[in-house]
Formats: structure tokens, C-alpha cells, sequence
């Protein structure tokens, strides 16, 4: 591969990162406003939902633009351009008749998922949310032709398109319905309703975009045809092929983790009512989880899925070229990087958790406590769920595809397991999802390491890694639990405290990194800004 090939590379896989990241922290932030909108019945309601359609549109769609961006891109390297656009109409079709089965499936299912989940009220959403996952198929294949043909800026702009028009129209309707039903007794249920017109309405504009620069470059693509040196070569029955070949693996890889989050609100639903508890006290519950709890730990989290996204390219380059010193440099940086984003993270939201909440979600007062509680005893997932992402990506990148699909598959039966007796024959309730939300990832990491160790001969590094991140995590921890404890003694002013806090937080935390060397010169270059970082350091003596 050329030295300009590559940098292209690396140029459009940057694009489609700082896309993904942005796209990552415009869902977080949405998701806070909409929670205080909802109120924690509703956020129940609308989770059950979302977790419903995220299985069905990993079943149906979400495979397409790895797979259809992989085969249309091996046949426009080698010129054959007209076997590349048919492909390209056999998986539109394929997207058109899978997508409109789940469609189908979700609207005149909605009523038996309703009973299934023991949820009330949770047919209404997943009824408006049905379309969206024949949208999604559309544009799952759309993102995957322009990936394959090189170019990433038409993916990462409708990305952000769908996911600015999702916030806005979410919150709105969500204003809106739950003003309009304020006598309803379901107001939580046409809330949540409203709350996935959003995810529709993202996904019509990301898809008409994309429609608009296809034809658009029409002229182009007729260039290319008229130029292929081959024409036809690959018959509808050998496209069709090589599509599912592609697409299930991915399928099984991704499902596995889908099916997880919505299982747990299935048992949890049904195991709640079989007790007696009330579906508003149930939809409540599930709200506190879904909402406060699982958004606080997936912010840092989205760090790590990030940093997995780009880093697959690179350390797949070094397998190829078979550098295997260079791939264990690669992955022992950004499994550090990962541990030092993710540990102060899970000690900071343990640390601060009521004053975050309290910021966060104003409006969200009756549960509280509960939320606190959970936040504080499950913020050590954060570290579970980066360790497993980033694991799973270098095993994907060193062409072990299959091995993150058998653990993630092992883990899912294991917290089954687990979770079905903590329910049924305790009164852990929802504490028991945070037992089962922190060993979920755990089993995976564990399964993880061991194959990468196997795989390269490799060890990590456990001092500067683990060791240092979590000694620098507890200083800043008492540190930051004293600033924001006096602070709000003097002022009564939570914001005020937790602002300053966290600022207090960030700098303490960097300061210990660097005091203790955690990273080396040329590690701090590699970081974001680590010019600027390396700069710092020196100023203040913190580097040899």
C-alpha cells in the first residue's frame, strides 16, 4: 500500500472518529433533558423500547455499512466497478425486504412485546419506532457505498444530521405530548412515544441527505461504469452470498451485547410483577437505571469505544505486516490510555455522584437516593466496559473475529445466571442490575485478556497501567470530596461546588499522572495534544 493510500486512510478514518465522538457526546447531552422531561416512569418506558428496537435494528440493519462499505470497496480497488454497483442494488433490496420484515414485526408485535415485558404502555413507542428500522436499513446501506468507495464525509455528516435532528425533535415532542396528555393516566407512555419520534425523524433526514449526494455524484458513478475494463462479472446468487457471509458475523457480534441490556428489562419487568410491585413503581425503577445511571457511566465509556474505533485500522496495519513488537507497543498504549481515562472516571462519578445527579437531573428527585446508591456501588463498570470494548477491538484487529462474539456470548449466559436468582429469591431489586451490569464486562475482560495474551505472547504492563491510575484517582478523590464539601458549606450553591470540584478533579488527577510518570515522553506526544501536554510538563519540572 502506498504511503498516500495510507494517509488517506488515516485521513477518512479520522473524519468518521471525530464524528463518531461528537455524535457520541450530542446523545449523552440530549439524554439529560429528555430524562428530566420524561420523569422516571417514562424514561422506564422509553428504555424498554429503545432496547427492544436497538435488537431488532442490529437483527435487520445495523451489519450494512461494515459489510456492504468492506465488499464494495474490495471490488472498486480492483476496478470492477459495474459487480461493485450491483452489489450495491442487491443490498438495497436485501435492506428494503429485511428492513420492511422488522418493520412489520415490530408494529402489529407491539401489543405482545407489551405483555411480554409486562410493561404498560410500551406498544405506543415501539409502534412509532417501527418505520425507523426500514429507514435505517436504507441508510445503513447508503453509509456503507460511500465508505467503500473512500470517501467518509457523507457518513459523518448525515451522522451528525440524524443524531442534531433526533435531540431537537426529541425534546420537542416530548414537551409536547406530555403536555397534551397531562390528564392521561399513560402520559409517561405517549411521553416516552414522543421521545422516539426523534430517533425517526433523524434517521428520514440522515437518509434523505444521503439521497441528495447520491445523485449528486451520479454523474461520477456513470464515469466509473463506462470505465470498467471487466462489466459483469458476479451473478446476483454470488452477491447475495458474499452479503450474508459478511453481514452474520457482525450480526452475532453485535447482538450478543443488544440482547444483553434488553434481556435485563425483560426478567427484571417480569420478575417485579410476579412479586406484586406495580408497573409504575416497576417503569420507575427501570428509568432510574436506564436513565440517570446508565447515561453517567457511558459517558466515559464512549471514550473508550472511540479510542476502539481508531484504533482497529492501526494495529490491523502492523498485523498485516506481521510487526508483532509493534502491535503489543500499540496495544499496551491505548489499554493505558483507556485506564487512565476510565479509573478517575468510575471515582469521580462514585465521589460526586449525589451532586452530579443533582445538576444533572434537577427534576428528578424521587428516587434520588436509589440513584445515588447506584451510581456510587456500580461506577467501577465504567472500567469493566473500557477494558472490554478496547480488548475486543484488538482481538477483531489481530483477526480473532469470532473469539469477542464467544466470550461476549459466554458473559450473556453467565449473567443470566446470575441475575435470575438475585431477583427471584432476594429483595435486591434493581441493585441486583448493578451486580449484573458490573460482572457482565468483568467476565468479558477476563476472557479478553487471556486470548490477547495467548494470541501475542503479550503481558500488559500493570504498574503505570492500573497501579498508578488508581493511586492518582484516590488523591484526587479526597481531594475533590473536600472542595466540593466546603464549597458547599460557605455557599449552599450546588452547581457553584460541583463545577469547581470537578475543575479541582481534572487538575489534581493530570498533576498525579505526571508526578508519578505514568507515561513516557514519547506516550504523552501520542495523546491528544501531547505537544502542548509535553510542554506543560516540562514547565513544571514534571518531566525527566
Amino acid at each position: 500500500m502506498s504511503t498516500q493510500r495510507k494517509n488517506d486512510l488515516l485521513r477518512q478514518g479520522s473524519i468518521l472518529a471525530v464524528a463518531g465522538i461528537l455524535v457520541r457526546l450530542i446523545g449523552i447531552l440530549y439524554r439529560i433533558p429528555m430524562s428530566n422531561l420524561l420523569g422516571d416512569a417514562g424514561n422506564g418506558i422509553y428504555s424498554v423500547a429503545y432496547g427492544i428496537y436497538g435488537v431488532t435494528l442490529t437483527l435487520a440493519s445495523s451489519s450494512l455499512p461494515l459489510a456492504v462499505s468492506k465488499l464494495i470497496a474490495q471490488r472498486s480497488i480492483q476496478k470492477q466497478h459495474q459487480n461493485a454497483y450491483r452489489l450495491f442494488r442487491t443490498a438495497l433490496l436485501f435492506a428494503l425486504l429485511v428492513g420492511t420484515a422488522a418493520a412489520l414485526f415490530l408494529f402489529f408485535g407491539a401489543d405482545f412485546l407489551e405483555k411480554l415485558y409486562a410493561r404498560e404502555g410500551l406498544a405506543k413507542p415501539l409502534r412509532i419506532v417501527a418505520p425507523t428500522v426500514l429507514v435505517m436499513s436504507g441508510l445503513g446501506v447508503l453509509r456503507g457505498f460511500f465508505q467503500g468507495k473512500n470517501t467518509m464525509i457523507p457518513t459523518a455528516v448525515s451522522q451528525l444530521l440524524e443524531q442534531i435532528v433526533n435531540a431537537i425533535v426529541s425534546i420537542v415532542a416530548i414537551r409536547l405530548m406530555m403536555q397534551a396528555f397531562a390528564e392521561s393516566a399513560q402520559q409517561s407512555a405517549y411521553g416516552a412515544a414522543g421521545g422516539i419520534m426523534g430517533t425517526l425523524s433523524g434517521a428520514l433526514t440522515a437518509l434523505l441527505f444521503l439521497i441528495f449526494v447520491f445523485f449528486l455524484c451520479r454523474p461520477h458513478l456513470r464515469r466509473q461504469l463506462r470505465s470498467d475494463p471487466y462489466g459483469v462479472t458476479e451473478s446476483p446468487q454470488d452477491m447475495v452470498k458474499a452479503l450474508l457471509v459478511t453481514v452474520i458475523p457482525v450480526i452475532l457480534s453485535q447482538t450478543v451485547y443488544q440482547i444483553g441490556f434488553t434481556l435485563d428489562d425483560l426478567i427484571f419487568g417480569n420478575l417485579m410483577a410476579a412479586k406484586g410491585i406495580d408497573n409504575n413503581t416497576i417503569s420507575s425503577l427501570q428509568g432510574v437505571f436506564n436513565s440517570q445511571y446508565n447515561i453517567l457511566i457511558n459517558a466515559p465509556v464512549a471514550v473508550a469505544t472511540a479510542m476502539a474505533s481508531s484504533t482497529i485500522p492501526s494495529i490491523a496495519a502492523s498485523t498485516a505486516s506481521g510487526n508483532r513488537r509493534e502491535i503489543r507497543r500499540k496495544v499496551r498504549g491505548v489499554i493505558k490510555f483507556n485506564m487512565a481515562v476510565a479509573i478517575p472516571a468510575a471515582v469521580g462519578l462514585a465521589v460526586l455522584a449525589r451532586p452530579i445527579l443533582t445538576l444533572l437531573f434537577p427534576s428528578l428527585t424521587a428516587y434520588r437516593d436509589l440513584a445515588t446508591n447506584l451510581l456510587v456501588y456500580g461506577s467501577s463498570a465504567v472500567v469493566f466496559f473500557a477494558l472490554s470494548t478496547i480488548t475486543s477491538a484488538v482481538l477483531q484487529s489481530i483477526n480473532q473475529m469470532r473469539t469477542p462474539v464467544i466470550h461476549g456470548a459466554i458473559s450473556m449466559g453467565l449473567h443470566v445466571l446470575i441475575l435470575y436468582p438475585l431477583l427471584k429469591f432476594t429483595n435486591l431489586g434493581i441493585y441486583a442490575l448493578i451486580i449484573g451490569n458490573v460482572t457482565f464486562p468483568l467476565i468479558v475482560c477476563v476472557l479478553n485478556w487471556r486470548s490477547v495474551g495467548l494470541a501475542l505472547s503479550y503481558r500488559q504492563e500493570i504498574g503505570k497501567t492500573f497501579v498508578i491510575p488508581l493511586i492518582s484517582s484516590t488523591i484526587m478523590g479526597l481531594l475533590t470530596l473536600g472542595t466540593y464539601s466546603v464549597l458547599f458549606a460557605l455557599t449552599q450553591r450546588n452547581t457553584l461546588s460541583t463545577v469547581a470540584a470537578v475543575l479541582v478533579a481534572v487538575i489534581v488527577y493530570c498533576f498525579c499522572l505526571l508526578w508519578f510518570r505514568c507515561f513516557s515522553r514519547q506516550e504523552l506526544y501520542d495523546l491528544p495534544f501531547g505537544g502542548r501536554i509535553v510542554q506543560l510538563a516540562q514547565r513544571l519540572h514534571l518531566l525527566p
